[in-house]
């Protein structure tokens, strides 16, 4: 049902009750119920029939409401996404090439160390496989019903135990029901680059992820048991961009975001407080 429909109901259903009432009331029953009883329960049967049929109305006015904001919300974060995609192809992605073709150049002409030469386009190929996946993963269809959220953590994690000797487990229990397509998105990429940061500079062997429900909220936890940093560092570096990023995005949500040292192991947690 459309929203001009709606809107024509609501307006129409008030009026067209007291209508059929007074028709009725004046055509069959004025024998029965006298004037003043009928003027009394007129506004109690219009009413009655309000509540019945406009409160089912308001309930499909809120329930397109809330998916025409889903909607905008996908749009602004696919927009989002193939502008940083676009930025970091003709950005970083062309600067790197650029790098390797004038390394190139030095080689040939004889300027650098041939070793150094081989370490140096190393950390390039490094550096630009990373941005192509960045660019590849910003341009994935941003809509979750095209590929269900839990696949989309699970190819995440293949794709990273590729590239690693990484051993990911994932304990997760909570129910795709509880969020909104935008929640997914972000829970996703703060996901991504807390394991990102883990394969990078945690040197770690194993990791977990696991996602909890508790009293209407729900709590997600990635755990490494790699070098780690104090809690000291960890609030020192907080500035640090993978870190701020996830920050970033854990505030917008309203989320409550943490990083910790315990027991050896560092511990990401990105948190939805239930409603009380």
């Amino acid at each position: 049902m459309s929203y001009r429909q709606i809107k024509w109901l609501i307006l129409i259903i008030p009026t067209l009750t007291i209508g059929i009432w007074e028709y009725v009331r004046h055509e069959y029953l004025l024998p029965y119920i006298s004037m003043e009883l009928g003027n009394v329960l007129s506004p109690v049967i219009v009413f009655l029939v309000t509540i019945l049929f406009l409160t089912q109305l308001f309930e499909i006015l809120e329930r397109n409401q809330k998916e025409l904001e889903e909607a905008r919300a996908l749009k602004a974060v696919h927009e989002e996404r193939e502008k940083l995609a676009k930025e970091l192809h003709d950005g970083i992605a062309q600067t790197l090439f650029l790098m390797n073709v004038q390394i190139d150049r030095l080689a040939q002409l004889g300027y650098v160390d041939e070793g150094l030469i081989m370490q140096i386009k190393r950390n390039v190929h490094h550096a630009n496989s990373y941005v192509r996946q960045a660019i590849a993963n910003l341009r994935e269809p941003a809509e979750q019903s095209a590929l269900p959220w839990m696949q989309s953590v699970r190819s995440l994690i293949d794709e990273i135990q590729r590239e690693s000797d990484l051993e990911i487990t994932l304990d997760w229990r909570i129910e795709d029901e509880q969020w909104t397509s935008k929640e997914k998105i972000e829970l996703l990429a703060i996901i991504r680059e807390a394991l990102m940061n883990v394969y990078k500079h945690a040197k770690a062997e194993r990791v977990q992820i696991i996602g909890e429900s508790h009293a209407g909220g729900w709590r997600c936890r990635v755990i490494d048991d790699g070098r780690g940093w104090s809690n000291e560092d960890l609030r020192e570096a907080s500035h640090r961009f993978g870190i701020k990023m996830m920050e970033d995005r854990a505030a917008r949500m309203r989320w409550r975001f943490s990083m910790e040292r315990l027991e050896g192991r560092t511990i990401v947690t990105v948190e939805k407080e239930g409603t009380g």
